[in-house]
């Protein structure tokens, strides 16, 4: 008898564990959907128990722009007292309910509009559209929020040209974006000619929202204001409205290859950062190794007055960089002001003595070749301090000259002469960088600034570049020897005050460099 009871009990524990089995399965399965993939649960991910995704759920209005009773589009996989519940979520909702509304009433949105919203992680924009009437709207963000959102890359919108009537960037949308020339490229081709973009923007000052506008070449500027934000970390935004033109309007491109521009257009907002920044040194000091190296506690860098998060690269370049630790990484790395942003380095070095150890450090792009007015075969000079070993600290500073002049000729040269590559700099910058690019140069060519700082001027690259900390060479007063000046360098402090002069007038940021 307990042998023949025992089977039917032995099967249904047999039975039930395997349901059990079978529950846990799905609900492991349904947990990896919503908290991994982030994506709506369906019969084929084995969410039997998922809500439509046309559920409706209420929100209670807070405030201007809420209707009484909100009734909202639940993202799918979310449960009870999740995100779209939250205070914070319901405060966007409304706060985007009366910007939409506002922006309505004047004539930048209509509900007949399709409209996108760009890198909106949780889709309360998207949701405020719908709410107010426009019904087809959606949003994109890297990792999808069904169904307001849809996974997508700024980088390449899945959309096609012309598909937009109204495209909406809000909090961390444009502001925070890594490369926004490539989301603000997409934005205008996915839109209409004539369809609007609204941009909420932190853009405080004149600088970056004229580095903001130069991204849409498209678009004409329709109205800019500030307005009360809903988060404690942006209280007050810059709202932004732009719209589409047939082709190109009004901002002109600076040339990046091609013919020549041989003068830049200098705008007011780079006028009031070179006003505000140091003084130029008009009186030559009679001590150049204390006043010049003192004044550059005084120099006021570009990116510490004026926020440079809408350029599309970041780029130093070291024209005569010695070796690593001359100015890249004593200098540049450590005290360069750089918001956060990742800087591509290019060295530019002829001297073949410090080449090896740059191929120890990442990041940096050596160009092995001396900066110069064009491609051609240079005589190097490599003076040497007596007493001294020539590599290292001994290794004076080399200096080139045209084609084949030999220093050798010189009784008084004490050092080596090489023979290496010369490159036409200009035309070098002018295919690396673009105007949309934030650049800034040291130049230390023991003197050969002369005929480089020109040539950039001939080329129109001159308007590439942001700022310059340029060292000058001209026949200073000498330390060892009182009353002498160097015979080394025929220029005088007049002529380099006219080389800093010019490139200020032109809209570059110079610096008095040692």
């Amino acid at each position: 008898m307990e042998t023949t009871a025992g089977k039917p009990s032995f099967l249904r524990n047999l039975i039930a564990r395997v349901l059990l089995f079978g529950v846990l399965i799905i609900i492991v399965r349904f947990a990896y959907i919503v908290t991994i993939a982030g994506e709506s649960c369906n019969l084929g991910d084995f969410c039997f128990f998922s809500l439509p995704e046309n559920f409706n759920f209420v929100i209670p209005a807070a405030g201007t722009g809420a209707s009484a009773v909100n009734k909202a589009v639940r993202p799918a996989g979310l449960s009870q007292g999740d995100l779209y519940t939250s205070k914070d979520w319901i405060k966007a909702v409304q706060f985007y309910s009366s910007v939409f509304q506002d922006l309505m009433s004047e004539g930048y949105l209509s509900p007949g509009f399709k409209s996108l919203c760009v890198e909106t992680p949780n889709g309360q924009d998207v949701y405020a559209l719908k709410e107010i009437g426009v019904s087809d709207s959606v949003g994109i963000f890297k990792k999808a929020f069904k169904p307001l959102v849809i996974s997508s890359k700024t980088s390449r919108l899945p959309f096609d040209d012309n598909t937009f009537d109204f495209v909406f960037s809000g909090k961390g949308g444009l502001d925070k974006a890594s490369r926004p020339v490539d989301l603000a490229s997409e934005i205008a081709r996915t839109l209409k000619p004539e369809g609007f973009v609204v941009v909420h923007v932190r853009a405080k000052d004149t600088y970056s929202f004229n580095s903001f506008l130069d991204l849409f070449n498209s678009c004409m500027l329709i109205k800019s204001h500030n307005i009360d934000g809903y988060d404690p970390s942006m209280p007050y935004i810059r709202e932004i409205v732009l719209q589409k033109q047939a082709g190109n309007f009004g901002r002109p491109v600076k040339e990046s290859g091609g013919s020549s521009v041989n003068k830049c257009s200098v705008p007011e907002h780079k006028r009031v950062l070179i006003q505000n920044a140091e003084p130029l040194i008009k009186e030559e000091p009679l001590k150049p190794w204390i006043t010049l190296k003192r004044n550059i506690k005084n120099i006021k860098y570009l990116s510490s007055m004026a926020d440079i998060s809408f350029k599309n690269r970041y780029v130093y370049v070291d024209v005569g960089a010695r070796s690593y630790g001359s100015s890249i990484g004593s200098w540049f790395k450590k005290l360069y002001p750089k918001q956060n942003r990742t800087f591509e380095v290019y060295a530019i070095e002829a001297d073949k003595a410090f080449h090896g150890e740059y191929k120890l450090k990442k990041g940096v792009t050596l160009l092995p070749y001396a900066a110069w007015v064009k491609n051609e075969t240079l005589t190097f000079e490599i003076n040497r301090d007596p007493g001294k070993e020539v590599k290292d600290k001994g290794r004076g500073m080399g200096r080139i000259q045209p084609a084949k002049l030999s220093a050798k000729t010189d009784e008084n040269f004490d050092g080596e002469v090489d023979e290496i590559q010369g490159f036409d700099f200009a035309e070098w910058l002018k295919n690396t960088v673009t105007e949309k690019d934030f650049v800034v140069m040291k130049m230390d060519v023991e003197g050969t600034e002369f005929d480089l700082i020109p040539r950039l001027f001939k080329t129109g690259a001159i308007c590439l570049i942001d700022e310059i900390f340029l060292e000058c060479h001209y026949n200073r007063w000498q330390r060892c020897c009182p009353g002498q000046r160097s015979p080394k360098y025929e220029k005088t402090y007049g002529q380099c005050l006219k080389l800093f002069t010019s490139l200020r007038d032109s809209g570059v940021l110079v610096h008095q460099w040692w």
